[in-house]
Formats: C-alpha cells, structure tokens, sequence
C-alpha cells in the first residue's frame, strides 16, 4: 500500500481531527454507492479505509513513523531496501523471492560469511537487536461496508454480518454511531503466518423515507387534519422504536414543533436525543362542506401583518 498520509492527503504532523477530516471527505466522495460506475473508487475506497485505520491507531501510526511496520501495518524488513522482496523464511535467514535472479536463495549463508555466525543466531555478529528476528507478519486486514437502516442506527439495534469466510456474527452498534464509523474485530481479517488481521467494518447509515437526522435529534413532519389542529388532542405519532401518542394542543398551525424526550439517537455517553415533530396540516384538496364554511368564515383576520403585508 502507499504511504498512508500521501493516500489521505495529509502531512505527517497532521493531528487526529486532521487525519479523520481528510478520511470523511475521501470516504464521501469515493464511497461505492457514489461511483457504481467507476469500478476504480471501491479500490481507491479501500485505500483510503485501509491508510485511516493505520493512522487513527496511534500505536501503528506511531510504530509506522519509527520504521518498525510498513503501510500494511506488517513488520518492516530490518535490512530496509538493501534486499528489496525479502521476506521472513525458514532456518533462521531471510528468504528471498528473488535475489538476483535465484528464487529461494537462502541469504542466511552469506550472512555466516560476512558476520561469523548464523544471522540473528547465536554467535552471529548482530548486536544490540540489530540480529533480532522481527515477528511473522499478521495478515492483511480486511474491509467491509456494512449499510444499516435509519430506525436501527438511531436505536442501536444490534446487525448481523457476514464475513468472507462465510461465517456471520452479530455486532452491537456503538452509541453516537454515524455513516463513517468503523468498528475493528480482531482476528477477523486474512491469516497470515502471524496469526489473522482484523476485519475493519465501516458503518454506512441508510435514509429514511420520513425520518431526518439532526445532530443526536431526529425529527418528522407529521400531517394532521385540520380538526386535529383546531380541537386539538391525541394523535398516533411513529418514532424509530413504536408508535407513540403525543397531545397536539387546540388551535395548532403548520409549523408548529413538539418534542418527543429520549426518542432520538443514542449518544456516546449512553443518554438520547429527542424526536422534533413539526406539525403539518393538511387540507383535503375538494372538500365541498370545508368550502361552504369558510364562505361565511371571516379567516381570522390577517396572518401575515407582522410581515408588513
């Protein structure tokens, strides 16, 4: 993979709320669903997925600075790019994939040569941790994008996935959950010869047909009769979990918003937003006794003189 902070944009003293401000606007432009047409962005999406969850770890980022993990979050060869394609082998060496032209030469005979002992064996000539073998890589991580409906975000109702090796488990959405969050589950990415990466999950939070997101609030228009309004009194309301009843008091115009406590989303420290019903009154479009009254009706004289109109 590339250089992380090259493939997000960012400097390398770039801070946290810099790393996470570049991956949302990558992540936005380059998401799937954007570019169906454009195979390129899933890879680009990827990429950019992949170089976020090295940065936003501060241990890997950290690791990744001093030289010690490649992009890919695998150890770095400690003969940096002197062997170009080697990699960790058998016997205590380095096998080479290809080492001036020999696949498979052992460089670990060279090394006895030069050193007086096997590399990174006793009575080889490494010291100071130079001769310590580096631990076999993990496995590649392995992305994922996980669309969840609004209704389940909102009331952090758990998701079942399935993973490429078939299996499906099922994640416990975190509080504050948003599209951009990404949930890691360790042990669920490739095998490797280090044991198996991580599955990185990215949340993608799908719109509602009558629901909007505001903050931690979700609000509605809800339509009501023109008698509701009037008289006022119960009406049958949808929020994220079930219907509940909410009092419209008489003589309600359109535009009028009611708060419905603790039917929002779930924060992050495990309180909730509100539901914000905007009252909508809707007039029948041919209503021949609605007509016959407000023949005789005077209206109620003129709303809009507070406009100057």
């Amino acid at each position: 993979m590339a250089d992380p902070y090259s493939t997000l944009g960012v400097a390398r003293g770039a801070t946290e709320a810099d790393i996470k401000k570049a991956y949302r606007k990558l992540a936005k432009e380059l998401h799937p669903d954007r570019n169906q047409d454009n195979p390129k962005a899933a890879e680009k999406f990827s990429q950019v997925t992949s170089a976020y969850d090295l940065l936003s770890d501060k241990d890997k980022r950290a690791r990744f600075d001093r030289g010690e993990i490649d992009a890919d979050g695998n150890p770095a060869s400690p003969f940096g790019s002197g062997f170009a394609g080697a990699r960790p082998g058998g016997g205590g060496g380095f096998r080479s994939q290809d080492f001036g032209g020999a696949e498979g030469v052992d460089v670990s005979d060279l090394f006895e040569g030069l050193f007086g002992g096997r590399a990174g064996g006793p009575g080889g000539g490494f010291s100071g941790g130079f001769g310590r073998r580096q631990p076999p890589p993990r496995g590649a991580n392995t992305a994922y994008r996980l669309r969840v409906p609004f209704v389940d975000a909102a009331a952090s109702v758990p998701q079942r996935i399935t993973l490429s090796d078939g299996k499906t488990i099922d994640l416990k959405l975190p509080h504050g959950v948003e599209t951009g969050t990404q949930m890691r589950l360790p042990g669920k990415g490739e095998q490797g010869p280090g044991g198996a990466g991580d599955a990185i999950v990215t949340i993608d939070v799908q719109p509602h047909r009558f629901f909007t997101r505001d903050g931690d609030d979700v609000r509605l228009d809800l339509p009501i009769t023109l008698t509701e309004a009037v008289k006022g009194g119960p009406v049958k309301v949808p929020t994220v979990e079930k219907p509940v009843m909410l009092t419209v008091p008489a003589g309600s115009s359109s535009g009028r918003t009611l708060r419905l406590k603790g039917k929002g989303f779930h924060r992050k420290d495990g309180t909730r937003g509100d539901q914000l019903v905007t009252l909508m009154i809707d007039i029948p479009a041919s209503d021949a006794a609605l007509a016959s009254f407000v023949e005789g009706w005077s209206g109620g004289g003129n709303p809009r003189t507070d406009m100057g109109v």
